[in-house]
């Protein structure tokens, strides 16, 4: 027996997959779940549009970038620049003083803020608007402290760009599109392709005429076509069952996700390349995919909350250039004008993973 449990020791240490998923699984999971999952919000990008240009609307701005929460990315001049601000995506709420403000809060006793925010992720948009509105009305405490001070109230208004009655579909459903055709179109190809390592059909395969790049692409279209049919399934059913629109171009959105199907089987295509099997391949698609997919692209948790580290991380993730491109179709309707770096980004992945899956294959024909 005590042999035996020494040759199963030697047999654990000896295979580093199992030490990396005996160990290295636990690791990462806490430290993903400890940092990246966070209700917190800090370093907020937020626009000025400041019609008063006053000493009680410069402190309150002051308040609001002191605050920790917030950082000013702007100062915009007029109301026609409120959407072209959220379009380009730079920020994710503008703060609107009325024109007098500091004279109708001394003279009245009141005045009006406006916040008008991105709500294409309704429950940061919420969060936003609480910790905005907490900081002003700290603001307006603090005056009515002063002697010299009447009472004063200053009115905070709330404004929902894009997704006006806060719908949390609105965010999940361009991340369960980003995660379906990820997870699927890799796990499925990798398991695909190892399965014939494992029957040892894929060494026929090797030796025969056919070039790698042929060999790739006869293993991607069939699941280029079953990815394709499974997009358009996800989008009548966001359409007519969860009512989601599509504020842009539905061609324009088609071809995108096209791109990141053929990047998300070039992927799972080079996970197949260095599994031995099925078990395996599932294992890396599910460890290395569907973790960081969720908790580092943006979908559910705010990428701007995270540490700097997992920010980084965060840019080797397609799916989060992947759900930027989705959003600004479907919800803010713009063009590719607003995304091509995003576009370019998922292009040069797909270049690199097929390039890797055929270098791949090249070294087993050697």
């Amino acid at each position: 027996m005590k042999a035996f449990i020494k040759k199963e020791f030697f047999h654990i240490f000896r295979d580093y997959r199992s030490m990396v998923i005996l160990f290295g699984m636990p690791l990462v999971m806490v430290l993903l779940f400890g940092f990246a999952i966070t209700n917190d919000i800090t370093n907020v990008r937020i626009a000025i549009l400041d019609n008063s240009k006053d000493v009680v609307t410069n402190q309150i701005t002051q308040k609001l970038i002191s605050s920790g929460y917030f950082i000013l990315e702007d100062n915009i001049e007029s109301q026609n620049d409120i959407e072209k601000i959220f379009t380009e995506g730079r920020v994710k709420e503008v703060v609107v003083f009325e024109a007098d403000f500091a004279r109708k809060l001394k003279t009245e006793g009141k005045a009006h803020v406006q916040l008008i925010l991105d709500a294409s992720d309704p429950n940061t948009a919420n969060i936003i608007s609480s910790y905005t509105t907490g900081v002003i009305s700290s603001y307006s405490l603090e005056l009515m402290t002063q002697a010299s001070m009447i009472p004063v109230k200053i009115n905070i208004e709330s404004r929902m760009y894009y997704n006006p009655e806060l719908k949390s579909v609105y965010m999940f459903v361009p991340g369960i599109i980003t995660i379906l055709l990820m997870l699927v179109s890799t796990m499925m190809t990798s398991i695909s392709i190892t399965r014939e390592k494992e029957m040892g059909t894929m060494e026929a395969l090797l030796v025969s005429p056919l070039k790698p790049i042929q060999i790739i692409i006869g293993k991607v279209m069939p699941y280029t076509l079953l990815s394709f049919i499974n997009l358009i399934v996800i989008l009548l059913l966001a359409r007519f069952v969860f009512m989601m629109p599509v504020a842009g171009n539905l061609v324009l959105l088609i071809v995108e996700s096209l791109l990141f199907i053929l990047m998300s089987l070039a992927l799972g295509i080079l996970i197949s390349t260095i599994s031995k099997t099925q078990q395996q391949a599932m294992l890396l698609s599910m460890f290395a995919l569907m973790l960081p997919t969720i908790l580092l692209s943006g979908f559910i948790f705010p990428v701007e909350n995270m540490p700097i580290p997992l920010q980084y991380l965060s840019h080797i993730m397609p799916s989060k250039w992947f759900i930027i491109i989705v959003k600004n179709i479907m919800l803010k309707g713009t063009g590719i004008l607003y995304f091509w770096k995003e576009t370019l980004i998922i292009l040069a992945m797909t270049l690199f993973f097929i390039g890797m899956s055929v270098k791949k294959f090249k070294i087993r024909l050697e």
